[in-house]
């Protein structure tokens, strides 16, 4: 199956050659952002169905803005830290937060602990919003708040999705850091326990970032089927338990499922309504 470019409307001011450029440009960049993977020069030249030059000249634009990096050692493109950084607020401040705000207050009245919507930023996890118990005993965090990949359910859980190369590219070859005595610091350890988590599709913590905190997360998927987000719970011990949270999970998955409808706007359900496709 191969990729050809949308075709666009010719604008009322009839600067069509710029606009197509920018368009042009806009997508080479979400054909990036989609891809499972980075992308070569070549790829981008064969998917977006454009000259080897214009695309090259496009990425060095990209890359001027902060938009693209080409990473050293395989000189395949990525998003870079504006798109990054663009993402995040889109998301911080999308107009369905009160919606998705709504969804996690249903999850805490149904079981009864604090619960997070979370997503992966670089190397961190961060806590796009969250809705917290009314128990006197609670873990207070902020939405906006960022916790480490390895040693947190969420984490774990994206970490998961990873090839075990994109893993180790994100966590690097040093020892990962420590929190408490119960955290992995070891990438191969890590790498066994992440076999766990995919096999059961839920990612867990049991006092490996904070002491006495148990957390338990359960993926949003996008209309491709690929996690790109979590819906997390976590509560403190002994009165939350992984086999207590075993009987949440039906109400966290029917969660995640209710947010991923919130991730895109109406109409923009499935990504080959963005841009032609041909058999």
């Amino acid at each position: 199956m191969t990729f050809r470019l949308m075709e666009f409307p010719a604008t009322a001011s009839g600067d069509d050659s710029a606009a197509s450029s920018t368009l042009r440009a806009f997508a080479v960049l979400e054909q990036i952002a989609d891809a499972d993977e980075s992308l070569t020069l070549e790829e981008l030249t064969r998917i977006c169905g454009l000259p080897k030059p214009t695309v090259h000249r496009i990425l060095r634009l990209l890359m001027r803005g902060g938009l693209v990096e080409r990473q050293a050692l395989d000189k395949r493109y990525v998003v870079g830290p504006r798109v990054c950084a663009l993402a995040l607020a889109v998301q911080m401040r999308s107009p369905h937060r009160r919606e998705r705000r709504a969804i996690l207050a249903r999850l805490v009245e149904a079981i009864g602990e604090t619960c997070n919507f979370t997503m992966l930023d670089g190397s961190e996890v961060v806590y796009l919003d969250r809705v917290e118990t009314s128990a006197d005993i609670r873990l207070h965090m902020n939405a906006g708040s960022r916790v480490p990949l390895h040693c947190t359910a969420s984490g774990k859980l994206l970490l998961s999705d990873m090839p075990p190369l994109q893993v180790r590219r994100l966590l690097g070859s040093r020892p990962l850091a420590r929190y408490t005595d119960r955290t992995i610091t070891s990438v191969a350890a890590l790498e066994r326990e992440l076999t766990k988590v995919r096999a059961n599709g839920v990612g867990t913590d049991v006092g490996e970032y904070l002491l006495g905190s148990v957390c338990m997360a359960v993926p949003v998927r996008d209309p491709g089927g690929r996690m790109c987000a979590a819906v997390a719970v976590h509560g403190p011990a002994p009165r939350m338990t992984l086999k207590k949270g075993q009987g949440f999970l039906p109400a966290m998955r029917s969660a995640a499922t209710e947010i991923a409808a919130t991730l895109l706007p109406e109409g923009m359900n499935n990504h080959t309504r963005a841009r032609g496709i041909a058999a």
